[in-house]
């Protein structure tokens, strides 16, 4: 589409890159990369380029949590504190529902975080700073504001419902299921990332490689690492049964609550606008989107490995040049 290659040039070249996907009833329209996964090998992008997803994550960690709730688990209105009794009392009324939503009010943990601190957070470490201190910004259920947290504490959920490691559950039971080459990266711990593009920001005028901060290594919030090529898989894999039940699709995709925007409502992992589901990823040298326009079986997925711009409006631009065909 020479279009979007126009539109993309930013990212072609010596530079940090970009894949871009546009599917269609199955059929890749556009599958391409873009510049470099890795500026100091001269590493090309591709398809297969794995990208650190930040909060496209949140998504996988809502489905294992209603795929658990199919099997009969756990229930989307327990407790949080039944699963993580750790968690002191004022946290009590919190659901995994209300987690799944990010209407809990519970304090996100990069407001706990001291400047100071150099190690990167584990799970764990989060579970003991908000236990540590508990507050909550509203009461659960009140308001809307988006958590890291939450889902950070969805990945705990997860591993002792299941009887899994957070990043064993997603290998079982959702990536090799659908054939899909991502993994939920634990720096050594296990497997390395297979064809693995490295952030950049744009620092004076520089490429600088900031691919990891003191936040990047919690899980459920957003570690997962992959290609275009696999959520090609994801997207088609949310049209039907293969996964998640209809009932568990619906909940996860349509809108439950309103967000902070008010054209944009919130499902379980997935903003919600007019007819589009979405969400966007945004860490440390990582802007990442993906864009799905369910009743056209219209998906555009950006995966880009600089922090700057925001993928989001050119997914959109692209997206609507197909629609119009």
């Amino acid at each position: 589409m020479i279009e979007a290659d126009r539109l993309l040039e930013r990212y072609d070249g010596d530079v940090p890159g970009a894949s871009l996907l546009v599917v269609r009833d199955g059929k890749a329209l556009v599958r391409k990369g873009y510049g470099l996964a890795n500026l100091e090998q001269r590493a090309e992008t591709t398809p297969a380029t794995h990208y650190r997803l930040a909060s496209i994550t949140k998504q996988f960690t809502a489905a294992s949590i209603l795929l658990l709730a199919q099997d009969g688990k756990l229930g989307l209105d327990d407790p949080v504190r039944k699963w993580l009794p750790k968690l002191p009392a004022v946290y009590g009324p919190i659901t995994l529902r209300q987690l799944l939503t990010h209407t809990s009010g519970i304090v996100d943990y990069e407001d706990l975080t001291p400047d100071s601190r150099t190690e990167q957070l584990s799970d764990d470490d989060v579970l003991q700073m908000v236990a540590d201190k508990p507050s909550l910004y509203f009461k659960p259920g009140a308001q809307w504001r988006y958590s890291n947290t939450g889902f950070v504490l969805l990945g705990l959920v997860i591993e002792h419902a299941s009887g899994q490691g957070f990043a064993a559950f997603l290998k079982q039971r959702i990536f090799e299921p659908l054939g899909m080459d991502a993994l939920v990266y634990e720096q050594g711990r296990g497997p390395e990332v297979p064809n693995r593009a490295y952030g950049y920001s744009d620092i004076e005028g520089a490429w600088t490689r900031t691919d990891q901060s003191v936040t990047s290594a919690t899980r459920g919030d957003g570690r997962i690492y992959a290609s275009i090529d696999d959520l090609a898989k994801w997207d088609a894999a949310l049209y039907d049964d293969r996964l998640l039940n209809a009932e568990s699709r619906k909940l996860a995709m349509s809108a439950a609550v309103k967000s902070d925007d008010p054209k944009v409502d919130y499902g379980y992992g997935w903003r919600i606008t007019g007819e589009t589901q979405w969400h966007s990823g945004e860490s440390i040298g990582f802007r990442n989107v993906i864009v799905r326009y369910p009743k056209q079986r219209l998906t555009v997925v950006l995966l880009t490995n600089r922090n700057d711009p925001e993928p989001e409006a050119m997914a959109r631009w692209i997206a609507e040049r197909f629609l119009a065909e």
